[in-house]
């Protein structure tokens, strides 16, 4: 009996815990639930956490508040940490059917991207005490990596969630127009090899060397440390800008477009809290008629 009630008690706290890190929908809850709050928290501590990150490279700051900093990012990985293992404690809570072996569930969410991201964010920390004594530039990339923890911020955010889902839909139109734009990158530093390697043979000793002056023209960029000089180049030159500044619109348009596709579709899924009809609906019925 003892053994029975220990067990539901678990149960129990780990369903509240999945419903304090796992609800992502905002909708499922109120802006006063724990929920939100959560939220709220650990999004908070993320931002205070990427601000220490900056100001701690002002060496005059570092050095006067050293210890501050540490202790700020000592607290700082305590939480991080024990959201991570919380988050993977109680994502089983996922499996509502049970179909699946809680610790598949487990394995399946920690190698997703978020999970990757919780976990990068606090390896820095660990992995100095774990290697023992390793280079010091190797533990200043690792001081880096903390700024991964502002992607920790797509668990909380509605709209990152929304971006995300957008590119994940459309990943196949953005992969056939980053194809189209290497092609034209290809295309464009290769005849600008050939019509102005004679003239530059520095500015324009090769191809590869040349990808930099296609990357600057295509993006509208143009620094203007290579030019062409030729009439022949400059031609040529005008109208890869030009075709430029069109294809690199694409993805924007893209994302642009599957960005409001988002929107409308959880419009159109939101259903009235009182009798369960979708808003939409609830519209038309109380137009006056015409």
């Amino acid at each position: 009996m003892a053994t029975t009630e220990r067990e539901s008690a678990w149960l129990n706290l780990r369903h509240h815990a999945h419903h304090l890190l796992h609800s992502e929908a905002e909708e499922h809850h109120d802006h006063w639930s724990p929920a939100h709050w959560t939220k709220i928290i650990l999004a908070t501590i993320i931002m205070l956490s990427m601000v220490s990150v900056i100001l701690e490279t002002e060496p005059e700051l570092e050095q006067t508040y050293h210890e501050y900093f540490f202790g700020f990012e000592i607290i700082t990985v305590v939480i991080f940490t024990i959201e991570y293992i919380l988050r993977v404690w109680c994502v089983v809570e996922d499996d509502k059917e049970g179909k699946s072996h809680p610790f598949m569930v487990r394995l399946k969410y920690v190698v997703s991207p978020l999970a990757l991201v919780d976990l990068i964010a606090v390896l820095p920390f660990y992995l100095p005490a774990l290697l023992g004594n390793v280079d010091l530039r190797f533990i200043r990339i690792l001081r880096l990596i903390r700024l991964v923890r502002v992607m920790k911020l797509g668990h909380y955010s509605k709209s990152l969630t929304h971006v995300s889902h957008v590119i994940k839909k459309k990943r196949s139109e953005l992969a056939a127009s980053l194809f189209i734009l290497a092609i034209l990158l290809l295309f464009s530093s290769t005849v600008m090899y050939y019509v102005e390697h004679e003239s530059q043979p520095q500015a324009f000793r090769s191809i590869p060397a040349a990808f930099w002056w296609g990357i600057e023209t295509l993006t509208t960029v143009g620094y203007g440390d290579v030019a062409p000089i030729t009439p022949l180049g400059k031609v040529c030159a005008a109208i890869i800008a030009i075709l430029g500044i069109g294809l690199f619109g694409l993805p924007t348009a893209l994302i642009a477009t599957g960005f409001m596709e988002e929107v409308q579709h959880k419009r159109d899924r939101q259903l009235c809290e009182e009798c369960g009809k979708k808003l939409e609906a609830i519209e038309l019925q109380s137009r006056p008629a015409t």
